[in-house]
């Protein structure tokens, strides 16, 4: 005899959904303040470029410093304000740091990887994308997780 499995009950599917969406809009804004530190980082980069230093490696460095600064105060105080309640911390800081040096290795051995399969443009974009997937699912998951009422850690987020 085959059992089929029971039908979610129509206020698990709405949850279920409403948890989509919450991640899908979190999302969003964690791409849209990425979109602003980019411009942050390019900008710092050839002003850096142009009047501090005519190094390539130091003058990137700098802007990325920056803009990942940015980035973490926005992102805690816009997409994860729930889960940091809305304060800044070193120890948060230097986890999103650690997380965004690892999104740019990803993207870094991905443009590398996929330009000798496609033309570097491809291969660019697929990087960018593969360094927002790093990016948010380890600040999602690890940087801004929920904290419990007694301010464990929330196995659930």
């Amino acid at each position: 005899m085959i059992v089929s499995p029971r039908p979610a009950s129509a206020s698990r599917r709405i949850v279920a959904a409403l948890r989509r969406q919450a991640l899908v809009l979190k999302a969003m804004s964690f791409a849209s303040i990425g979109v602003v530190n980019s411009l942050v980082d390019l900008g710092l980069f050839l002003l850096a470029l142009k009047y501090l230093t005519g190094s390539l490696v130091l003058a990137n460095v700098l802007s990325w410093s920056v803009a990942v600064s940015g980035s973490y105060v926005m992102n805690s105080f816009i997409t994860f304000a729930a889960e940091s309640g809305r304060k800044l911390s070193l120890k948060a800081y230097f986890a999103f740091v650690a997380a965004q040096v690892l999104g740019l290795v990803a993207a870094t051995t991905t443009l590398v990887l996929c330009a000798t399969v496609m033309p570097v443009l491809y291969a660019k974009l697929l990087a960018i994308g593969v360094s927002f997937l790093i990016n948010f699912s380890i600040s999602h998951f690890v940087v801004f997780r929920k904290h419990g009422a007694n301010g464990a850690q929330d196995p659930s987020s």
